[in-house]
Order: C-alpha cells, then sequence, then structure tokens
C-alpha cells in the first residue's frame, strides 16, 4: 500500500488522449486496491486547446486536487504545456516530468524551442524525461495518437509511478474500445522497449 498519496498531473492539447490516461491511470490504481480522484481542469471542449487533468491515489484520498508544488510526476504530451505545468512542480516535492517530446504552434504566440523548455524545467525538477513518444509511435505503429498510453505504459515500466505494469496493462484491456484494444496493447509492448 502506497503510505503517502501521490500526486499526476496530465497536459498537453485536446484531442491527445488526456482523458483515456487518466481513465487508464484510475483503473489501474483501482486493481491495486487504491483510493483514487481525478480531476478534469480546464480546456477539455477545445481541440488543439491546453488541457489539463489530475489523479491522485493512496490509501485515503480527500480532494481530486493537485497543490502547488505538490506533484510527484508530471506527464506531458506537448512541450510547451509542460512550462505551464511548472506551478505543479517543486524540487522538494521531486516533481518528475515525463515529456512528449512534441512542439504544437500555438496561433499567435512564439514558438519555444525544446532546448529553452528543458532549461525552464530544470528550476523546477532535478529528474526531466524526455521522450519522442509521438515520433516513437507514428514510426512504429502509424498512430501519433497512441503516444498517450505510451507514455502512461513507459511511466509504469520506469518505476516513476507506483503502480504495476501488469495493472496498467489491465487498465487498458479494461477501458479501451474492442476496436481500438490491438493497437494500445502494442503501444504497451512498444514501451517496453
Amino acid at each position: 500500500m502506497i503510505k503517502n498519496n501521490f500526486n499526476i498531473i496530465i497536459v498537453g492539447v485536446g484531442g491527445q488522449g488526456l482523458i483515456t490516461m487518466t481513465q487508464i491511470l484510475a483503473q489501474a490504481a483501482l486493481i491495486e486496491g487504491l483510493d483514487i480522484k481525478t480531476s478534469e481542469l480546464h480546456g477539455l471542449s477545445q481541440r488543439d486547446g491546453s488541457v489539463e487533468t489530475a489523479i491522485r491515489f493512496g490509501s485515503k484520498v480527500f480532494s481530486p486536487l493537485v497543490k502547488q508544488a505538490g506533484a510527484n510526476l508530471i506527464i506531458a504530451l506537448e512541450m510547451q504545456e509542460a512550462l505551464r505545468a511548472c506551478y505543479y512542480a517543486s524540487k522538494e516535492s521531486k516533481t518528475i516530468f515525463l515529456i512528449n517530446e512534441f512542439i504544437k504552434t500555438i496561433p499567435g504566440s512564439a514558438l519555444v524551442k525544446k532546448d529553452e523548455i528543458t532549461k525552464g524545467l530544470q528550476g523546477f525538477s532535478e529528474k526531466i524525461i524526455s521522450v519522442p513518444a509521438s515520433e516513437i509511435c507514428a514510426k512504429e505503429l502509424n498512430k501519433e495518437v497512441v503516444s498517450g498510453v505510451y507514455l502512461v505504459s513507459l511511466a509504469a515500466l520506469q518505476n516513476l509511478i507506483p503502480i504495476k505494469p501488469s495493472s496498467i496493462l489491465k487498465a487498458i484491456k479494461k477501458i479501451i474500445p474492442n476496436k481500438y484494444l490491438e493497437l494500445n496493447i502494442k503501444t504497451f509492448n512498444l514501451a517496453k522497449n
């Protein structure tokens, strides 16, 4: 059983599958007998707009919201969105960033470069893991949209979250509709490489 609650923030843009990621994590935590709270914070109806979800799990969770500087893990499906999530990160909390190396042009905004993003995050975290998840999924599976499932699977496989990889796989099988199940199981297996 987890001694303290584990807090995850997932950020990205609309259409990247953040809700599916949150559902998989919640189901996996449920499989392990944990108490879970989730929250969809903003932007969900706007395709390509900023999206943020939170999931907290542990022996007893009272609120779905993650406090400032209180995230254990921030998963960013878009690199610039990782910067927006710094509010939840701190070196004191040992926040880990798991980031998809994908940058989306934001209309009316200057594009922030990868090295600038990484440099900005270093003030909030000592562990920043950057993975070309979209590129890997597009190349190996011809479907960039499963990059979120790839990152969730990777987080479990690399012990970035206190949930067993087998629970993530069981959750994928329960949450993902049958017509997409084979693709998502392949995505989980791809994360093992």
